[in-house]
């Protein structure tokens, strides 16, 4: 008993041995590579730093800029890691963290797809400027003024004062409309005049009465007869105005209704309306007649 004890010791202690000695063998690697990672630590404080003065100028939008220096000095200290392992002859070791941080990859990434889209699709918006805080935008089929774009979401203020939250990978993937990308918005009035008019002179006219109204020149104002409807001839009139915010455009293309109906009250151009002709048989409205006298009879 006391024998086997005691090899059992001898056994443990030539391990103990076994181990110091690496551990002494490789104590050069040790100090080097405590003094690489510890000079990469340090660095990586200056690569943030620099990552944030360069990416101001490319985009303005704090969120971003943190965004990018954070990856850049994740991936210098990433880097570093592996340098390290590779000091410490940890090669296999490498092969399994590398081959275990694939699989959790592989896994993280198909349960976050939807944020980091999202998120790839915010910094794309950054850097493309596709709009700004103020911007008036539609898309995905609202309409309204951009208030806040964070890396995941743009939340917009709809005409009708209600915010919506929009993920940036919708907007990415569907068309938008800037209005504030051109300082100028066009008006368009469609209308209907009588089959009696004279449509040079209603073409004339209408020119006429919005260049007086907006103060532009009649070259300017583009007009076209554009069917021939049930009651009436119609046409359409456009023209650039600015500013084109929307409450301006909207004031705009009122003004613009009341001075094509004022003009054509003026000349006695007539607007038409569907009008309905009912034919009642003559036998139909003599007994309608008959009724009604029979009735204030009694």
């Amino acid at each position: 008993m006391w024998y086997q004890f005691k090899e059992a010791l001898d056994k443990l202690f030539l391990k103990l041995i076994g181990w110091f000695d690496a551990v002494i063998l490789a104590l050069p690697n040790l100090i080097l590579a405590a003094f690489v990672f510890g000079i990469a630590i340090f660095l990586s404080r200056f690569i943030k730093n620099w990552t944030l003065r360069l990416s101001t100028k490319i985009t303005g939008k704090q969120s971003i800029r943190e965004l990018v220096a954070n990856i850049v000095t994740v991936l210098f200290l990433a880097v570093s890691f592996f340098v390290v392992l590779g000091i410490l002859n940890l090669d296999k070791a490498l092969t399994s963290v590398l081959a275990g941080a694939g699989v959790l990859g592989l896994a993280v990434g198909l349960a976050l797809q939807s944020p980091i889209i999202n998120t790839i699709s915010g910094v794309l918006i950054s850097v493309r400027k596709y709009y700004n805080i103020g911007d008036l935008v539609k898309t995905n089929d609202y309409f309204g003024t951009i208030q806040h774009v964070t890396l995941r979401n743009t939340l917009i203020r709809t005409v009708e004062g209600n915010d919506v939250i929009i993920p940036n990978k919708m907007v990415i993937e569907n068309p938008i409309i800037n209005f504030d990308l051109n300082t100028k918005r066009r008006i368009i009035i469609e209308c209907g005049v009588g089959y009696e008019s004279d449509l040079e002179n209603v073409k004339d006219i209408t020119k006429k009465a919005l260049s007086k109204k907006f103060n532009t020149s009649l070259d300017e104002i583009e007009f076209y007869y554009r069917e021939f409807g049930d009651s009436s001839i119609n046409f359409m009139t456009r023209l650039w105005i600015e500013p084109n915010d929307q409450l301006s455009f909207l004031d705009a293309h009122s003004k613009a209704i009341v001075a094509i109906k004022n003009a054509f009250d003026s000349n006695n151009i007539n607007i038409p309306f569907p009008i309905r002709t009912l034919d009642i048989p003559k036998n139909n409205l003599q007994i309608h007649f008959q009724r009604e006298l029979n009735g204030a009879t009694n």
